[in-house]
């Protein structure tokens, strides 16, 4: 199929594209990767009177590092994190995670802001985003607004983006060089949607689990914290023991679980145990 008629424009700033959202209003769409937005226009599920494109916004597609986090440029591409951008355990995960994400040619179109901006549940970003506590800016005519992860993502395909409001960059936080980091996801084949993903982040001091992050995605619309694992694992040896206790209280405290044609919620949380372990121990084994 083909899309619906529509208008194109281009913005060349920020600013631009936050006039032109407030000009367009509800009729109107950002175009960054396009790897989404596409497919359903192309299906008509979605049928913008107008399409704003932000390509050609320059100096948009960056990766850097200022003081105590990383700044990453709404559009930068997805394949841009598949080699080492930072040094330390941030820069190491980031390649493994980009990674699971579809195939190369989407990986070399999609942009980073734009799959937040989507909040599809099984975006790996997202997952991301929300385990290191993210903090996305947005543009309107009004100015700049900061939104912490917890806070961006409301269901699938929501976010607390205003209808006049466009994502310009992202914040993480550079982790410090005691922390591991693992990724893992399980999807039906290479390249298909994650079913279950989950980010570990653990800090070791003195051989202990000093801090935790355990984030979940693809099991439920918006992607989540787990603070039960997290509480299993802070002050204790990262063992398998360790891991297993806090990959069970992760998968029992999950509720609202998805149920679709590719699992089932019962499903779903044994992935969730399964995928949090996995994470933990991909952690320790990365260095």
């Amino acid at each position: 199929m083909k899309p619906a008629s529509f208008k194109y424009v281009t913005a060349d700033c920020w600013d631009s594209a936050a006039a032109l959202l407030t000009e367009y209003g509800d009729d109107a769409l950002i175009l960054a990767g396009g790897q989404s937005l596409v497919p359903v226009m192309n299906f008509r599920l979605a049928q913008p009177a107008v399409l704003i494109d932000v390509n050609l916004i320059p100096d948009s597609a960056y990766l850097r590092i200022d003081g105590e986090c990383l700044r990453i440029g709404a559009l930068t591409r997805h394949a841009r994190f598949e080699r080492p951008g930072i040094d330390g355990p941030l820069g190491r995960l980031l390649p493994r995670v980009a990674r699971n994400i579809a195939h190369l040619p989407i990986r070399m179109r999609g942009t980073f802001g734009g799959s937040l901006a989507h909040a599809d549940p099984a975006s790996e970003w997202c997952t991301l985003a929300r385990t290191l506590d993210a903090v996305m800016i947005v543009q309107s005519t009004a100015g700049e607004r900061r939104i912490a992860a917890v806070d961006f993502f409301h269901a699938a395909l929501v976010t607390d983006l205003a209808d006049a409001e466009v994502l310009r960059e992202i914040e993480l936080p550079v982790l410090g060089p005691n922390w591991r980091c693992g990724f893992v996801e399980f999807s039906r084949r290479a390249g298909d949607f994650a079913i279950v993903q989950s980010v570990a982040a653990i800090e070791l001091r003195d051989g202990r689990i000093s801090a935790a992050r355990i984030g979940i995605g693809g099991a439920t619309e918006v992607p989540q914290r787990s603070e039960a694992a997290e509480a299993e694992l802070v002050g204790h040896l990262p063992t398998k023991e360790t891991f297993t206790a806090a990959a069970g209280a992760a998968a029992d405290a999950m509720d609202a679980l998805l149920a679709d044609q590719q699992a089932s919620a019962d499903m779903r949380r044994d992935l969730v145990r399964v995928m949090v372990s996995r994470a933990l121990e991909d952690a320790i084994s990365v260095v």
